[in-house]
């Protein structure tokens, strides 16, 4: 495999010492479980949203090691000889559990359950943790913008205000949470979201006029394209954008405003378009919106929202603090035994996790459980019994990625997951304000 195909050295070196270390001491294939989760929700989400999940699928197809990767770190000393052939030829072929994305998440729901020998989960880490506390943060913003939208349409405007690979995740994991659409054309193309976009202010101000601006971007793309109007005088602009489009022979799609007092203007644009006869003709706003914005606009004839800059960098919360701990291990006698830190404030709870959700006598959520050791068939039966909605399911298999959880229709169906977890979230989910998570979690240890 080419290197740079190759997932293998997105990675913290620390992975590879240790798994070196533990090749010399013969502790690299005991059997090992760890899990990714989150000791706690930040205290403006109520809720996390799972994101990133097929991205990590599709990344683990790619996890071994090159030829050329091999000999780099044979050069630059990171590893002996012996850890070198480890990973040449190393495939994971261990198995992984998690929430499937579009799921909401909680304190300590474990999002991603990774079960091999050691050498294989450490592998693991830092690309599991990369990809989802990047599109977990960008999902669960999403989610919070779209709520406060009420139905009217978001679209990703973020591409020039991130990393260019990264701004390609953050729209899909914009997706997941409940945007429309992308100005990202990568994005589009790999993952099949529908792409927008028309023109910009120096579109405008490359012809002699703005009306000849229309007349051009109307003639390439018909009348239902969204014109710019605020290059110069928003009064000016509609009445322009209007009969550029009548000129045409039809009714103009939409208008965009991008700076000003988007509230007022949004009223005011309104009111001229009713009365020019432009009544399909829709409003489109940008200039840096996030979900407290988008609420303020509420009330406003507004028909949807572009975002950018707060999106792709999740509005305030750039990383959704995930971890990834071991938490169960064989033992010298071949027994699997759980292990947990007990270090003051950064503590974990030992043993493999069965999360379900509970739900009131309403149909809303009202507890994640968490129910810690034991055998599987005795975690299984105890969720049963209360009643709990189980929430993982299988991603991998013995190395072999589950086909239902990757592939063309993933995001779509993790898209509707997502409306319908967080449509079972009670009240108080809802709110933008800082608070508690939606519901508490709960750890029952067998």
């Amino acid at each position: 495999m080419p290197a740079s195909t190759s997932t293998a050295l997105l990675t913290d070196m620390y992975e590879l010492t240790m798994l070196d270390a533990a090749l010399h001491d013969g502790t690299a294939h005991r059997r090992t479980v760890f899990e990714l989760f989150g000791r706690r929700l930040p205290t403006t989400r109520r809720f996390g949203v799972v994101a990133g999940t097929g991205r990590i699928l599709e990344a683990l197809e790619r996890f071994e090691f090159s030829g050329d990767q091999i000999e780099w770190l044979r050069e630059a000393h990171i590893v002996s000889e012996e850890a070198l052939g480890y990973l040449r030829d190393f495939r994971f072929a261990g198995d992984i559990d998690g929430y499937p994305e579009g799921e909401c998440y909680f304190q300590g729901s474990p999002l991603l359950t990774v079960e091999g020998t050691f050498a294989e989960c450490t592998l693991l880490e830092t690309l599991l943790l990369s990809v989802l506390n990047h599109d977990c943060a960008i999902a669960s913003a999403a989610s919070r913008m779209t709520i406060a939208a009420h139905g009217r349409p978001c679209l990703d405007m973020g591409a020039r205000r991130s990393h260019e690979r990264a701004a390609v995740s953050a729209a899909r994991a914009g997706v997941i949470g409940g945007f429309a659409g992308t100005s990202d054309l990568e994005a589009g193309k790999r993952y099949g979201i529908p792409t927008i976009g028309t023109s910009a202010h120096s579109f405008t101000l490359l012809h002699d006029s703005e009306r000849a601006a229309f007349d051009a971007q109307i003639a390439l793309l018909g009348t239902d394209t969204t014109l710019l109007v605020d290059t110069f005088d928003v009064t000016r602009g509609v009445n322009n954008a209007v009969e550029a489009a009548r000129a045409a022979g039809g009714e103009l799609g939409s208008v965009r405003l991008d700076s000003g007092d988007l509230v007022a203007q949004a009223f005011t644009v309104r009111g001229q378009l009713d009365a020019l006869g432009a009544t399909s003709t829709r409003i489109t706003v940008t200039n840096d919106l996030d979900e407290y914005a988008i609420a303020a606009l509420g009330a406003a004839p507004i028909d949807s929202y572009g975002v950018g800059t707060k999106l792709v960098t999740g509005s305030g919360v750039p990383t959704a603090a995930l971890i990834y701990k071991m938490v169960a291990r064989e033992d010298t006698s071949g027994r699997m035994v759980g292990v947990a830190k007990k270090s003051e404030s950064k503590s974990t709870v030992a043993g493999r996790k069965l999360a379900g959700r509970i739900f009131d006598e309403d149909g809303y959520a009202s507890e994640e459980l968490l129910v810690a050791g034991g055998a599987e068939d005795r975690r299984c039966a105890e969720l049963e019994s209360q009643g709990a909605r189980p929430l993982q399911v299988p991603l991998v298999r013995a190395g072999e990625i589950s086909a239902e959880t990757w592939g063309p229709d993933a995001l779509p169906r993790a898209q509707q997951r997502h409306l319908r977890s967080r449509n079972e979230l009670p009240y108080q989910a809802w709110r933008l304000s800082e608070g508690d998570p939606a519901i508490p979690t709960r750890y029952l240890s067998l």
